[in-house]
């Protein structure tokens, strides 16, 4: 599985990039250079066509001076279980519970429900400082860059935020917080 997000989220997501766009008078073209996100892509996750990863999501939002959080609406007024992202058909599911938005950095709490099986891939965050995880429940296998670790229930974890990381269950359900923070000036996780 990838780090794609759920399809009424993209179109959540898509529809206030475009209302977010529109009123700072860009382009299409415009926002695709300040981004790096390409044109197309970008049409197509303003559309709800496209299923973009967090990771083009938070490019496109930086570069509109927001963040994930923002166009999802949990700064605003978090949900009291938080906003479900990600799932998979086999059961597992991300939720973004709460966000806190420095002049520096966002800060997001998620709550992660893994099924033996499931995989979630997030890619690097070049400059992002380590993210913290805490297994809630069952047993978490990380992969960071290459070195592959095992968070036990109850014990918490720094992750090293420079490298592709790759989250499995190793038993078969695990349940784990996780901390993440993006940096304004960092490519986001």
């Amino acid at each position: 599985m990838s780090e794609q997000i759920r399809p009424d989220v993209a179109r959540l997501v898509g529809a206030r990039i475009r209302a977010i766009r529109t009123s700072q008078d860009l382009s299409v073209v415009s926002l695709a250079e300040r981004s790096g996100v390409s044109r197309r892509m970008l049409t197509q996750v303003e559309l709800g066509q496209a299923n973009p990863s967090l990771t083009t999501v938070d490019k496109i939002a930086g570069a509109l001076g927001t963040s994930f959080s923002a166009l999802i609406g949990v700064l605003d007024r978090p949900a009291p279980d938080g906003v479900a992202v990600w799932s998979t058909p086999a059961g597992s599911w991300a939720y973004l519970v709460n966000a806190v938005e420095t002049p520096a950095a966002t800060i997001e709490l998620w709550t992660w429900h893994l099924i033996r099986g499931d995989r979630y891939e997030a890619g690097a965050a070049v400059g992002a400082p380590a993210s913290m995880v805490h297994v809630t429940g069952g047993e978490v296998r990380v992969r960071v860059g290459e070195a592959d670790r095992l968070i036990d229930p109850t014990r918490s974890a720094r992750l090293d935020a420079g490298h592709d990381r790759v989250f499995e269950a190793a038993s078969p359900v695990a349940d784990f917080v996780w901390v993440v923070t993006i940096p304004r000036d960092a490519e986001p996780t």
